[in-house]
């Protein structure tokens, strides 16, 4: 899950000239980089997570890239790395980084350094035939990122959440979500919610396709509700390709993406 967040650099005053609208449309696009990746690909190649830990003594490791495209131009990171780790049953570790970019329309494309985002996923329900599985999966993003361009927090901000899945034979669904904790002038504190439902088409595809909420993350901003499909290409035990695109229904109109290769391995 990347998270990233803006606090908009000083801007000159709209006008219509050319000098002036180009720091704005540059805010712009560094606002969405922010609205997008902020708890983006929770639970790759989706947003919304799942309950499951990384099995004991075994690893995950992400490499994607994620994009989004609105009014202002494109935005997002190229890569973003994840890793996971099954340090105990039921207990997983989490470490992800990324590097970002905004291209505003008609403006240079910026890169720089995301955030760092620490995680500990722990399961203590597990599933039976009439309960779902339960787990939390509180997360915090250190200031890391590059402050002159707008890709970092200047605060400490945290994820608290409660995620539950359960199985019915190839079907399976899962979802939440949490309240992210958002210090800094003009922030808010806001909400997360997301349900998605999957299916195994065959015994090495599966797709799958959720709805999420975000409840407005700065003063004076807006909610959104997006729809994203997606899928899971197993190509053997150890790698696996994910992607999915989706769309907001409420909301500021944006188109999101996500490519990439999932690495597993464990004793």
């Amino acid at each position: 899950m990347l998270v990233l967040h803006f606090d908009p650099l000083p801007m000159k005053p709209f006008t219509t000239n050319g000098n002036c609208v180009r720091p704005l449309l540059r805010g712009m696009v560094l606002i969405a980089v922010c609205c997008f990746t902020h708890g983006a690909y929770a639970g790759p190649p989706f947003v919304t997570d799942d309950p499951e830990p990384v099995a004991y003594r075994h690893w995950e490791y992400y490499s994607s890239i994620q994009l989004t495209h609105d009014q202002g131009g494109w935005s997002g990171t190229v890569p973003t790395m994840e890793v996971n780790y099954g340090a105990v049953p039921n207990l997983q570790l989490h470490l992800q980084v990324s590097a970002a970019f905004s291209a505003p329309t008609g403006d240079s494309t910026q890169f720089g350094f995301g955030d760092t985002e620490l995680g500990i996923k722990y399961r203590f329900v597990q599933e039976t035939e009439f309960l779902p599985q339960i787990a939390t999966f509180p997360v915090l993003e250190l200031p890391t990122g590059s402050r002159s361009l707008g890709f970092a927090s200047r605060e400490l901000d945290a994820f608290l959440p409660i995620w539950l899945q359960k199985s019915f034979g190839k079907w399976t669904t899962y979802g939440g979500g949490g309240y992210w904790i958002n210090p800094g002038a003009g922030n808010r504190n806001w909400w997360l919610f997301g349900w998605l439902l999957q299916r195994q088409i065959t015994e090495h595809f599966a797709v799958g396709a959720e709805i999420f909420h975000e409840t407005p993350q700065e003063q004076g901003g807006s909610s959104d509700t997006l729809i994203n499909v997606g899928g899971i290409w197993d190509l053997s035990e150890r790698y696996h390709l994910l992607f999915s695109a989706g769309h907001t229904i409420q909301g500021p109109s944006s188109t999101i993406a996500y490519s990439g290769i999932q690495i597993t391995w464990g004793p």
